[in-house]
């Protein structure tokens, strides 16, 4: 066994930068992405034949344009490149410029566009899936709105150079603060004190991603010290334990904290799932990302309408703008200032929802579970979710909010009273 691991190393290192390991273990390159297509060749022929397909034929052609689709790298051979990264840096340059050509064309857009983010949101969610389509798409409309921005609306000579720098600065604290959110959202370990041995099974466990850890699968074999503990502490601690016990990652929940069956894992004081995990660790660069992104769009925003409308007022600009569509220039500005306004709203409710529910300290998945079970009160159309349980005073809250990422390295519970 240590002779064909050690085996399998060495092929791994000697790949050049356009080589990879396929799915089926074996060795292949980039340039023959076209060559060995059984799956597809069947399904085309049961296409042209009229007959039907078998029932794992889509499935099977998609593993192979997902395993096949791979840039060269330096380093271990070529990366695979998630598909779900591509429609954005397709459609949306695609969809604006043709917006840019009619206010018709422009209406019709900046309808079904937002429309079209929401069903694949809802889409996705629904099946728990992973996905890299809502960053790629954040990420790619900041880069391309900054683009046009430079392309664009800086060489007509309406925005100065401290002007420029002041937007090109929010960019980049935006992105830091994103990256800083995505280092890590405060994932809930096993308390070593409790762990006597550590078994490792290379099989997915039920809702969790293979792709998760190398589809390793860390079970922890705790032995629990129960010297000291009353008949009924004892009792209440194995109720608790039983209630928080998480069958997928192998470890007693905290107190508020939850199970993400996007990312297969459980996270502490768990807020929602974006383009990450938020939770404890995390959800205060998250904030600060909401507002970076949303007083940088608002201030790049109200440049451009200065721009393409300078004869009227700013907060009528976007709704009426005579003339703007005589020049494809200042329509495609007018078009990407819509689609920012439309971004900026929606970020704008999610900044307002985390503002009020971290004043009534509750998570929008406590919420979430409180309008459900209706256990909790609720206001301006289900806005402010009170669950009365973790809130203590506005001010409190807000200091607890501020301090919490310092207690991130608490361990989880023993989970030896699940016997």
């Amino acid at each position: 066994m240590k002779k064909r691991a050690k085996k399998v190393l060495e092929e791994e290192e000697t790949l050049c930068c356009c080589e990879y390991v396929n799915r089926h273990g074996e060795r292949s390159h980039v340039a023959a992405c076209c060559c060995d297509c059984e799956d597809l060749d069947d399904a085309c022929d049961r296409f042209l034949k009229r007959e039907p397909q078998k029932p794992d034929s889509m499935s099977s052609v998609a593993e192979v344009f997902t395993d096949r689709i791979r840039v060269p790298w330096l380093w271990g051979g070529a990366r695979r490149v998630d598909l779900s990264l591509i429609p954005p840096l397709i459609l949306l340059p695609v969809l604006l410029r043709l917006a840019a050509l009619h206010f018709l064309l422009g209406l019709v857009v900046l309808t079904a566009l937002p429309g079209l983010v929401l069903w694949y949101y809802y889409f996705t969610h629904r099946k728990k899936g992973r996905t890299l389509f809502f960053l790629s798409l954040a990420l790619f409309s900041l880069a391309y709105m900054y683009y046009l921005f430079i392309t664009e609306v800086f060489p007509s000579g309406d925005v100065s150079h401290v002007q420029l720098t002041v937007v090109t600065t929010g960019v980049i604290l935006t992105l830091a603060a994103l990256i800083h959110t995505k280092r890590e959202p405060g994932i809930v370990h096993p308390n070593q004190e409790a762990v006597h041995s550590t078994v490792t099974y290379y099989s997915p466990l039920a809702d969790r991603d293979p792709a998760v850890n190398g589809g390793r699968n860390d079970v922890m074999m705790t032995v629990s010290n129960r010297a000291g503990l009353s008949e009924q502490t004892e009792e209440e601690v194995k109720e608790s334990n039983r209630k928080n016990w998480c069958p997928v990652c192998r470890v007693v929940r905290p107190p508020r904290a939850g199970h993400c069956r996007i990312c297969g894992i459980c996270v502490l004081r768990l807020d929602h799932h974006c383009v990450c995990c938020v939770g404890q660790a995390n959800h205060r660069s998250f904030l600060l990302t909401l507002v970076l992104f949303l007083l940088t769009s608002l201030y790049g925003i109200s440049l451009v309408l200065r721009s393409v409308c300078p004869k009227q007022h700013l907060f009528t600009a976007l709704l009426y703008c005579p003339g703007v569509y005589n020049q494809y220039s200042s329509a495609l500005c007018f078009t990407c200032a819509w689609y920012s306004s439309i971004v900026t709203g929606g970020l704008l409710h999610l900044l307002v929802v985390q503002l009020i529910n971290v004043s009534y300290n509750v998570t929008e998945r406590e919420a979430r579970v409180a309008l459900r079970d209706k256990t909790a009160r609720s206001a301006y159309w289900g806005l402010i979710v009170d669950t009365g349980i973790y809130s203590r005073g506005f001010r409190e809250n807000w200091a607890e909010f501020m301090t919490m990422g310092e207690k991130v390295r608490a361990p989880a519970p023993a989970p030896a009273d699940l016997v």
